[in-house]
């Protein structure tokens, strides 16, 4: 599973260099910190194959805190990754506070398995079966007594679990940082021709200007402080969709502006409206809920969110996982209008009562496929089903993202009006133009050189290297630092304060490089990122646009190098060729002969059309939304995968 087994003895020394290096912690003195103590105890006795023999301390220190991971303990310690009877005080939890976890496929499926079987107990002395009766908890910050659905952390013992205490520091205040934003690049008025298609009964017409959107005069002022001249496709068209009220699925090109053309109409209704500055109340009623896959991505928006609504009386909040839930309570019960966060914390605040849904108006899920796939489906099911939470008749629910698979197009159906729109903005949505893609065929154990010798080529560049697993963002960055390049490493394993360390330096220039998992494909914008390296390709060509769209933004030219394994990767050469063909790139001859060789299934991520996604409605198949098939089709095929890694 992992590619760098053979070099756990060796990395098992160095590891904490990379922390050390890149975020200046002190992971040594983890084991008696005011973390509390690390308890092993006997996890279980699943049938898991291999696990950590030397834990990566980075990691370990999160994976007992943060519930990113989704127990990534379960790697560390002695939890199977079956997850079955574990007896003693190993950590687990009841909850995914954040979807971050599921992001890294090679480390997704154990914990899945574990999910199933029942060890997601938070401390306690029967770890797997049993757990707690019903209700959804939440994570890290609060201890549930075993029995009691409710009881508060004080009456647990306090020794089971260590309380996640971290409170990020408070945003600038400075309005020259408030409005820092990104230059748009030499290739920006190339968005004019891209092809835009939007299907669905009488659509608005699109406006040219951002004066068309007959935004007031705050938001008018904000925006263009945001060094916003005019509008891309997907503002064009979002915009006047939304302000008419109608549902939308809107697919796009990464960094062509889809935060503010969901933003922007929400905010011009609310303040129309008069929404006023919320009072003290211990329970928040926002207007809008939004929510993201990632801590990163949720809390971009709300900064996004803080700038356009600058000098108004809309307040927008943002809940992620990792942060001490008091803070965030303390910040909820100030005045909410906008509230921005990831799907499991979102839940535990309105499960503590913290967060009312009856006066929710839009409901906007950003990287909408992802949070639709099969591992968070049932948590946004849960979202909508929450009492008070107004059905899809009586609000508004707005969906965006770079790719629309047909099958998360039949599941979206089930949170859309019928009459939704679907907005599709060129094949740019598919991978972008302005990003120079390269491909380089190298067996796995070649790529660390290959690796080296291309950054020492780039200077310093600022760059984002991909990896497949989180151990390997850690050993990868570890062996970069060991040859001085200024790197930091970013994943479901590290604590909050070292993620956000983390992309404070990449985005300062400390560090040049950032090593990421799948945490870091989705929605990051960073300023300036001129490269993009796929040390290990995705296993599917969807995370490949998104890794891609790092670089080359908003008009921006960027580069792409990508490692291609003809042991491993053979099974995505046939979507790379069409995804490099429509984008106008040079297709090596190499990759076509393994494209059409035969060893690629032909069934395996099929070419798309003149769009990155089309509205499945206009297909032979319209209407097929109905059918309830294809949900049961991929939960038994979620079911397959978990079978393969009992």
């Amino acid at each position: 599973m992992d590619e760098w087994e053979e070099q756990e003895t060796a990395t098992s020394g160095t590891c904490a260099l990379t922390s050390d290096t890149s975020t200046g912690g002190t992971q040594g003195d983890f084991w008696n910190s005011d973390h509390g103590e690390f308890q092993g105890g006997r996890g279980g006795r699943g049938r898991g194959r291999g696990g950590f023999k030397n834990s990566f301390f980075s990691g370990a220190e999160d994976g007992a805190n943060d519930g990113d991971g989704q127990n990534n303990t379960a790697e560390r310690s002695s939890f199977s990754r079956r997850g079955g009877r574990g007896r003693g005080r190993g950590f687990g939890r009841t909850d995914h506070s954040d979807f971050d976890a599921n992001e890294e496929d090679g480390d997704n499926k154990n914990v899945s398995r574990g999910r199933r079987g029942g060890s997601y107990s938070q401390g306690g002395e029967q770890g797997g079966r049993g757990g707690f009766g019903g209700g959804y908890r939440g994570k890290d910050e609060e201890v549930f007594a075993q029995g009691h659905g409710d009881t508060p952390a004080e009456n647990a013992d306090a020794s089971d679990r260590p309380r996640v205490t971290y409170v990020p520091p408070p945003p600038s205040e400075d309005e020259e940082s408030i409005f820092s934003h990104y230059e748009s690049g030499v290739n920006f008025d190339k968005y004019d021709e891209i092809l835009v298609d939007v299907s669905g009964t009488n659509p608005p017409p699109a406006i040219m200007t951002f004066d068309e959107a007959a935004l007031c005069e705050s938001l008018k002022r904000n925006v263009s402080k945001s060094g916003y001249v005019k509008p891309t496709p997907v503002q064009k068209h979002g915009i006047p969709i939304i302000s008419a009220g109608r549902d939308l699925m809107a697919c796009a090109q990464t960094g062509s502006g889809k935060t503010a053309a969901f933003l922007l109409p929400i905010l011009q209704q609310l303040m129309a409206d008069g929404a006023a500055a919320s009072c003290f109340s211990e329970m928040q009623e926002p207007d809008a809920i939004i929510v993201a896959p990632t801590r990163e991505l949720i809390n971009q928006i709300y900064l996004e969110a803080r700038k356009f609504a600058y000098g108004t009386c809309v307040r927008p909040v943002v809940v992620y996982g990792g942060v001490s839930t008091g803070h965030q309570i303390r910040d909820l019960s100030r005045g909410c209008n906008v509230l921005c966060g990831t799907p499991g914390r979102l839940l535990d605040m309105i499960g503590r009562g913290k967060v009312g849904l009856t006066k929710v108006r839009y409901l906007v899920l950003d990287e909408a496929d992802r949070m639709l796939d099969m591992g968070f489906e049932p948590d946004m099911r849960r979202l909508v089903a929450s009492p008070g939470m107004p059905s899809k008749e009586n609000r508004q629910t707005l969906m965006f993202s770079a790719t629309f698979p047909e099958d998360i197009q039949r599941l979206a159906a089930d949170f859309l009006k019928t009459d939704y729109l679907f907005l599709a903005v060129g094949i740019v949505g598919g991978a972008c133009s302005d990003v120079e893609q390269t491909f380089v065929q190298v067996t796995k154990f070649a790529k660390r050189d290959q690796l080296i010798d291309l950054l020492k080529s780039t200077g310093s560049e600022r760059t984002m290297v991909f990896v497949e697993t989180k151990r390997q963002a850690d050993f990868i960055a570890t062996i970069l630092c060991q040859e001085k390049f200024p790197t930091t490493s970013i994943h479901g394993d590290r604590e909050q304060w070292q993620r956000e360390q983390a992309l404070g330096d990449f985005r300062s220039g400390k560090c040049s490089v950032l090593v990421a998992t799948s945490v870091g494909a989705r929605g990051l914008d960073i300023p300036d990122v001129q490269f993009v390296v796929n040390f290990d390709l995705p296993n599917n060509i969807d995370e490949y646009v998104h890794r891609i769209g790092r670089t080359g933004r908003c008009g921006n030219t960027g580069r792409a190098v990508s490692f291609y394994d003809p042991g491993a990767d053979s099974e995505l050469a046939r979507s790379l060729v069409t995804i490099l063909s429509k984008a106008q790139q040079e297709v090596p001859s190499w990759l076509e002969e393994s494209a059409f060789s035969g060893h690629s299934p032909s069934g395996f991520n099929p070419p798309r059309k003149h769009f990155a996604s089309t509205d499945l409605r206009k297909g032979p198949q319209g209407g097929f939304f109905q059918d309830g098939s294809v949900t049961s089709q991929l939960a038994a095929q979620t079911a397959a995968d978990d079978e393969e890694w009992e």
